[in-house]
């Protein structure tokens, strides 16, 4: 099912379509390959499980048990993928899905990877750690491309849609626009916002139309700010984190909705315009809801505990 417009009775009437049971722990990461036709998937009992997004099938299981696997990324080829470690080291790893093996290894990180993001036009990757650095890469070199230092515990990074700037959050309260061509030159730009009192910035993504950027929290709060003046627009709320988890928030293709897991198993839905709830969606997540992110080629929202859901709409935009 194509993309067809997104309006409140069509994002009210999404349905779990399929429930998937592959893993044995909870679902750290999720992505969509570009083409929208699969979904690839890392989880804490390390296994990776790709998914075909048109058949509505379990595709094939992975394991990493060597160095375990978080944050998993496609590439702009589908066969092939990039992860974060959570055992042996704090490597960037790129994988063939074909295979099963490792093409390269990026080394560099002295402490855990908190944020990792492709360019949406080349092979180039950024990755953010605890060690306070952010690094660019070439998939195609084992070498860093550039290296930032940063002040404070933990930054969030990620792409425009263009891939010409990036968007540094830092320390919870900053974000930082980067030319990539100069980025050593320093930011271009610097937003300061206020800071939430017990949680952390956790994940930050530019919505499809590159107006405006997302911020998600440890806490019971999203963040949407305007992308050119760093004025913030909505705070999404209502919602429940109580553990303190990164519960990823995402983008409809056409940015006019917001989505978010909860800790309460449900998939909550709010209009990015108007900053108001739009639905609760109800599943059988057994646990917290740490991802949530919308098929960019079909009319498909794909939710993660320790169980995958596939959400259609059961209505069409002329109801």
């Amino acid at each position: 099912m194509h993309i067809m417009r997104l309006i409140d009775n069509v994002v009210r009437s999404f349905k779990v379509a399929k429930v998937f049971r592959e893993n044995t722990d909870r679902i750290n990461s999720i992505d969509f390959s570009q083409n929208g036709e699969t979904l690839i998937s890392s989880s804490d009992d390390e296994s990776i499980v790709i998914y075909d997004c048109e058949r509505g099938t379990h595709k094939r299981t992975l394991q990493s048990k060597k160095y375990g696997v978080d944050l998993i990324r496609y590439t702009h080829a589908p066969n092939t993928a990039i992860h974060s470690s959570t055992k042996v080291d704090d490597n960037v790893r790129y994988l063939s899905l074909h295979d099963n093996k490792y093409i390269r290894y990026y080394q560099g990180h002295t402490k855990k990877v908190v944020s990792l993001c492709m360019s949406p036009v080349d092979d180039t990757f950024m990755s953010s750690s605890l060690d306070k650095t952010i690094r660019i890469w070439d998939l195609r070199s084992p070498n860093c491309q550039g290296v930032m230092h940063l002040p404070g515990n933990r930054s969030v990074v990620n792409y425009d849609p263009e891939g010409l700037i990036f968007a540094v959050g830092l320390n919870s309260e900053l974000v930082k626009l980067y030319d990539l061509k100069s980025f050593d030159k320093g930011p271009f730009n610097t937003f300061k916002l206020p800071q939430d009192k017990g949680c952390d910035w956790t994940g930050l993504k530019f919505s499809p139309d590159g107006k405006t950027i997302l911020l998600s929290t440890n806490g019971q709060v999203i963040h949407l700010i305007d992308a050119f003046q760093g004025t913030p627009l909505q705070e999404f709320t209502g919602y429940i984190n109580n553990k303190g988890m990164p519960l990823e928030a995402s983008f409809s293709p056409d940015s006019q909705f917001v989505f978010s897991g909860s800790t309460d198993g449900r998939v909550h839905v709010w209009s990015a315009e108007t900053g108001m709830k739009t639905a609760e969606l109800f599943c059988d997540h057994t646990g917290p809801v740490q991802c949530v992110q919308f098929n960019p080629k079909y009319m498909l929202l794909a939710s993660a505990c320790t169980n995958m859901a596939f959400w259609v709409p059961t209505v069409d935009d002329n109801m």
